[in-house]
């Protein structure tokens, strides 16, 4: 694959040449060489400059585009354009609409208003992508295709009469028998048991908003795996047709999609669509002065780097962001459109597309800039824009390189969507996940992601020495086994309130809490409760270091032989009864921690399990700085970012290699407002 290849680091740009006046194509084009940029993508909103009537193709207009492309040498990914359907084919057929909950169709006049389920809108998807794959495949400037774009952003739900046929189909399959349906969902309560499959329907309206939470459950499973064969129809048509060594991208990750499975079916690798420049949006900026802002981004290439090590990034932001309608943002500062460039090598990206070349003059994203603004003439943008050419340009040398932690959180798409629906679950799943995040990116300790999936395996836990899985409430034996053998051959294992009471339908044990987790824990929860809003926070004593028990406190009881109490409770009426307990399997260890995690406990554990700021022998860094390693044949490169706006002292108590100017450094240094600096 000619794009994520270990060789270099390639800088790109949306472009959308139906847009555009075919006289400025050219010049584009060779204003975007000027600047560094090799690569383009087109086409995602394109459908009608291939399809303008049911049944009428015509190949003219992008044949032009990207004749001039390989004449000029700019390498081109091709987009499928489903995600735009056009009007004549909404109109015509109004079952391919998705719908509200209450039925309502969404309707032609914005994007992403198709139902991937309409068995007429997968047949005329495959149409149109057997015609631009068929067509299209062979050109020798096209390096690689996108299936669709951004699949599930801003509608992730399907509620649509097609998605009520397919999820009927998708149940018989999954459960054979209503008998058996029946005791998967609990439907004996409220008197909801189904005696015919057509009974069943996707979630719709109830006088308290609130459908069965194990119906709730499968149906998002079921969004997903839509979602997956949908993408996986496209993938198997541009197979037929693409030359071998092109690859197969789609951008983004968005709810109610198992992108791991994604990648696997259909993808060589998945590409990221980063705008940290939400965080400075006009309605939703975070006052606090502790704030993460813009580095909260990255915490969502983490979640990109655990899907594929080595990534892409399909929209990197490069202007002020902002639809007609909100998402208002202001324009980038002077060195954070490289802060931000470099936030995502850091994190694995090996390829940089920026959104967009030129600004929109016309429709929803008239306020979502690109490099150029409106009148096309050179800016400040376009100034640093060949700037970080000339620094991508010294970061040859890690291409392929992957980002190196000690320590990973575990996450698995049944607990992501039992959190999305179980306002209990959500409490302390986003407390404990954010705060996890917040202390390791504040002490300067690398963090990763893993996924436990089906596939999974015990080598893939094993890369690291210790475990976060703050709230595992759905859990399988299989996973418990998976998580046993970790242990045992040396792992730590950290687990919080609010453990294994939920089989994988979401229905409650009746075993002992913490259920299948017990063999690991060596615990026993006699009593719990929900931190009440009435107290005084309850707090665990550590080795004398008070922590806030927050949210949720299971109290715990030693169990196993092994078992033992590390903290107890104070400040609160079970004060005296075990919060902490550490249990020996093996080789290994298991932190049973009875509340949810807050910034503080998080960092406790980080320094006490020896894993806390690992490079300060390397680097002396203020926390407005974040430090991301990548690894390659043994040398590990480091990319020190400020996140201020004000400048950051680092000091390198030894002598290290900045690759930006191909000098030896040593000492104090003092990085800009929005600074990056990269170590060998």
């Amino acid at each position: 694959m000619e794009l994520i290849n270990g060789q270099k680091i390639t800088l790109g740009t949306c472009y959308y040449p139906e847009h555009w006046d075919k006289n400025l194509w050219r010049e584009d084009l060779e204003r975007m060489k000027e600047c560094g940029i090799e690569v383009v993508r087109i086409a995602e909103f394109a459908w009608s400059k291939i399809e303008p009537r049911e049944g009428e193709f015509t190949y003219e207009f992008f044949n032009k585009f990207l004749d001039l492309a390989y004449e000029m040498n700019v390498k081109v990914i091709f987009c499928t354009p489903t995600a735009t359907p056009p009007a004549w084919l909404t109109e015509k057929y109004p079952e391919t609409l998705n719908a509200a909950i209450d039925g309502t169709l969404y309707r032609h006049g914005g994007r992403r208003h198709y139902n991937y389920n309409s068995p007429k809108y997968r047949e005329l998807a495959k149409r149109i992508v057997e015609k631009s794959a068929s067509h299209y495949g062979p050109h020798p400037a096209i390096i690689g295709w996108q299936i669709d774009n951004e699949i599930n952003c801003e509608k992730s739900e399907f509620y649509s009469e097609s998605d009520t046929a397919a999820f009927r189909i998708w149940l018989r399959e999954k459960y054979n028998t209503l008998d058996t349906l029946n005791e998967a969902w609990g439907t004996v309560f409220w008197n909801q048991t189904y005696t015919d499959w057509s009974q069943i329907y996707v979630p719709r309206p109830t006088p308290s908003s609130s459908n069965n939470p194990h119906q709730v459950l499968d149906y998002t499973r079921f969004i997903s795996d839509s979602a997956c064969r949908f993408a996986a129809l496209q993938s198997s048509v541009i197979r037929k047709y693409k030359k071998p060594e092109d690859f197969i991208t789609t951008n983004g990750i968005f709810s109610n999609l198992d992108n791991h499975r994604m990648r696997e079916e259909s993808l060589d690798f998945i590409t990221y669509d980063s705008y940290p420049n939400f965080a400075y949006c006009r309605d939703r900026f975070d006052q606090k002065e502790d704030s993460l802002r813009d580095r909260m981004w990255s915490r969502n290439l983490m979640e990109v780097r655990s899907i594929s090590s080595n990534f892409g990034i399909m929209e990197q932001q490069s202007g002020a962001n902002g639809w007609n309608t909100g998402m208002a943002a202001p324009t980038p500062k002077p060195g954070q459109m490289t802060l931000w460039t470099m936030q995502s090598i850091a994190h694995g990206a090996d390829y940089i597309s920026y959104f967009r070349w030129r600004t929109c003059t016309v429709g929803t994203e008239i306020y979502w800039h690109g490099l150029l603004d409106y009148s096309g003439r050179d800016n400040r943008r376009i100034a640093e824009l060949k700037e970080i050419h000339k620094k991508t340009q010294c970061l040859s040398e890690l291409a392929g390189s992957v980002y190196k932690a000690e320590a990973a959180v575990i996450r698995d798409y049944d607990n992501i969507w039992d959190s999305q629906l179980d306002t209990w679950h959500n409490a302390v799943e986003w407390q404990s996940q954010l705060s996890i995040f917040r202390a390791a990116q504040k002490t300067h300790t690398p963090l990763d992601y893993v996924y436990l999936r089906e596939t999974t395996t015990i080598e893939q836990l094993q890369k690291y020495k210790v475990l976060f899985y703050p709230h595992p409430v759905l859990m399988s034996p299989e996973r418990a086994s998976l998580l046993e053998q970790y242990t045992a051959q040396g792992g730590t294992l950290i687990i919080g309130c609010r453990s294994a009471y939920k089989d994988m339908n979401g229905r409650c044990t009746t075993d002992c809490l913490p259920g299948l987790l017990k063999p690991l824990t060596g615990t026993d929860i006699p009593e719990y409760t929900l931190v009440s809003p009435e107290d005084t926070p309850p707090l665990i004593n550590w080795d004398g270091q008070l922590l806030e028990a927050a949210v949720f406190n299971d109290q715990l009881t030693p169990v196993l032989p092994n078992a033992q109490v590390l903290a107890l409770y104070e400040n609160c009426y079970y004060e005296g009864t075990p919060a902490l307990i550490k249990n020996t399997i093996q080789k290994g260890t298991v932190y049973h921690y009875g509340a949810a995690f807050n910034e503080q406990a998080a960092e406790v554990f980080l320094e006490k399990l020896d894993l806390k700021t690992p490079y300060e022998a390397h680097f002396t860094l203020p926390p407005q700085c974040e430090i991301a390693p990548r690894t390659k044949d043994g040398t590990t490169y480091y990319f020190i970012l400020n996140y201020s706006n004000t400048p950051a002292v680092i000091c390198l108590p030894h002598q290290k290699k900045d690759l930006f100017t191909q000098t030896y450094a040593q000492g104090t240094i003092t990085l800009p407002p929005y600074g990056v600096k990269v170590y060998q």
